[in-house]
């Protein structure tokens, strides 16, 4: 009898003993913290022949992937050991009432002067996937950026098989000259910067160009197994076309959203957006070409050149030649139209859609591209960007400062929500411009209220795609088209029920986008086109979303080492 007792007792205290180990491995999971140190400091790179100094984290280019899991609390000290002043975006997430981590400079926060750190402090909440940071001052991050990998939380499940491997890609630019001095250059001028002399993939630009054998990226893989690609597009500039020569890929993920799942032989991102994929190693041993280039429908000059990298099958020798994929043509327009259509969210009980169905507020903003007068420069004028007619100024007071600090004069919160006048937004090129207007004009927006705002771009001085990104959101692209907008009839063709949900969206050329969001993030986001050159040129704006009236649905006090202008 005492022994069974005795035993009962081991057997109690046994149990007891795994639930307290259970609940503290829980709590420790639960209470992960990250910690980085970024350093951003001057380093010597070399690349198509030509050696220069760049301005990188760590001495890498790309920078370090930061890796993650859904619930981390994440510590990120960058210190500034450059020339230049400096902040960082943690592009795509989400940042819940905590804009002070978010990283634009003079939106969220004044830079980071050169001697200086700051500590991003951020909780990564309700996300999970692929997402990247960059540098968000200047020209700066043409050379200042890397991947954000978010795993799911423990013990969850991809909604797909999951991968043997995978692998971060990351699609930038290369110049040969300095960048920021490319960009001051083409700013005294009054015209368009030199465009780049080669894209890169993981910051090589491949054996297609002079001097290049060793700066080319290769992924070794084994046949029969299926890898993830976390593909970002840090290009400056570019929309692009991606494909692997005799392999297909299956989309899984865009902006950390996973999608319903299809098959493609290429695929198109912008600039800021991140696209998952899954690749079988299916095809005879063999070396493959990866390979990048532009999408480009409007006769704008680009960097028209193609990147590659190697898909190389294990104990293949390095000798073979790799095969070139069949990328779309650089106007392939119907390509393009098809791919965006193909994504949709995957709208399941664990992973829904709640697309906002009743639109509390309804804005619509026209992209303009026009001259403004500048006596220095050529012919005169100056290139300029605009939403409803208004090119945005850059405040010298971080705009988040100036709202919770209630400092007066920095902006003004009356951004209007339609243009001051309609016209034919897609017709005959106008090479005159509409009446534009300077300012630091934001739109204030109530506090988890429902928006719908349609992106419409226009034909002044030229049409062109534009990819722009909300910060401190996600939103459902309920509807594109070409053309101009008809608030009668484009609205009955809303897809309502599985919408791609994205931070960054493609503007159709010569089209429109219609995106909802719930303004459920009090702070000031920024929202400006992602080509760096559009937003140089006043292509932004900021939302200013109220305090909501709970307790946690405010702006948080700021950190106390936040860098003062």
């Amino acid at each position: 009898m005492s022994t069974n007792r005795a035993f009962d007792s081991w057997k109690y205290r046994l149990v007891v003993c795994i639930f307290v180990f259970v609940s503290l491995l829980s709590i420790e999971v639960k209470a992960a913290t990250k910690k980085y140190q970024f350093n951003v400091e001057v380093t010597n790179v070399s690349r198509l022949c030509h050696a220069k100094p760049i301005v990188t984290v760590n001495g890498m280019f790309p920078g370090p992937t930061v890796y993650a899991r859904e619930g981390d609390r994440v510590l990120i000290n960058v210190t500034n050991r450059a020339q230049y002043n400096m902040s960082i975006h943690w592009h795509g997430l989400k940042q819940y009432a905590n804009g002070w981590a978010d990283g634009p400079a003079y939106i969220t926060q004044c830079p980071i002067r050169p001697g200086n750190n700051y500590v991003y402090d951020f909780t990564i909440t309700g996300q999970r996937g692929t997402l990247w940071w960059h540098a968000h001052i200047l020209w700066l991050r043409a050379t200042v950026y890397g991947a954000i990998v978010i795993l799911p939380k423990q013990a969850t499940l991809f909604p797909f098989p999951r991968p043997d491997g995978e692998q971060v890609i990351v699609f930038g630019e290369w110049w040969h000259a300095d960048v920021e001095e490319v960009e001051k250059q083409g700013n005294a001028l009054g015209l368009p910067p030199n465009m780049s002399d080669a894209h890169t993939i993981n910051g090589k630009p491949g054996p297609l160009f002079p001097c290049s054998e060793k700066h080319t990226f290769a992924m070794e893989v084994e046949q029969g197994k299926k890898y993830l690609l976390r593909i970002v597009n840090a290009a400056l500039n570019d929309e692009l076309f991606f494909a692997i020569a005799g392999h297909n890929m299956t989309v899984v993920e865009i902006d950390a959203v996973y999608t319903k799942p299809f098959t493609t032989n290429a695929i198109l991102i912008a600039p800021g957006q991140t696209t998952n994929v899954i690749v079988s190693a299916n095809q005879a041993p063999g070396r493959y070409f990866m390979a990048v280039r532009p999408f480009q429908d409007v006769p704008i000059p680009v960097d028209n050149k193609t990147a590659t990298a190697i898909l190389q099958y294990k104990n293949v020798p390095t000798t073979i030649i790799p095969t070139l994929p069949h990328l779309p043509l650089p106007n392939d327009t119907t390509f393009a139209l098809s791919y965006n259509k193909k994504l949709l969210s995957l709208n399941t009980p664990s992973f829904p859609a709640n697309v906002p169905l009743k639109v509390d507020r309804h804005l619509f903003f026209t992209v303009g591209l026009g001259k403004s007068v500048c006596p220095t420069c050529i012919n005169g004028t100056r290139l300029s960007a605009s939403l409803n007619n208004i090119t945005f100024v850059m405040p010298q007071v971080a705009l988040l400062q100036a709202h919770y600090f209630d400092v007066k004069g920095v902006f003004r919160a009356d951004f209007p929500d339609n243009p001051p006048k309609a016209f034919n937004y897609t017709g005959a090129p106008l090479t005159a411009n509409l009446f534009t207007a300077k300012g630091t004009r934001l739109s204030r927006i109530a506090f988890n209220s429902t928006i719908e705002l349609v992106i419409q771009d226009t034909n002044l001085l030229s049409v062109e795609s534009h990819p722009f990104h909300l910060h401190g959101f996600n939103f459902f692209v309920v509807g594109t088209g070409i053309g101009n907008f008809d608030p009668t009839k484009d609205p009955t063709k809303y897809n309502l029920v599985d919408p791609p949900e994205r931070n960054t969206i493609g503007v159709p050329t010569g089209g429109w986008a219609a995106i909802r969001f719930r303004a459920d993030n009090p702070g000031v986001w920024f929202f400006h086109c992602h080509l760096e050159l559009h937003t140089g040129w006043g292509l932004k704006t900021a939302f200013l979303v109220e305090d909501g009236p709970g307790k946690d649905q405010a702006v948080r006090p700021p950190p106390k080492d936040l860098p003062q202008c």
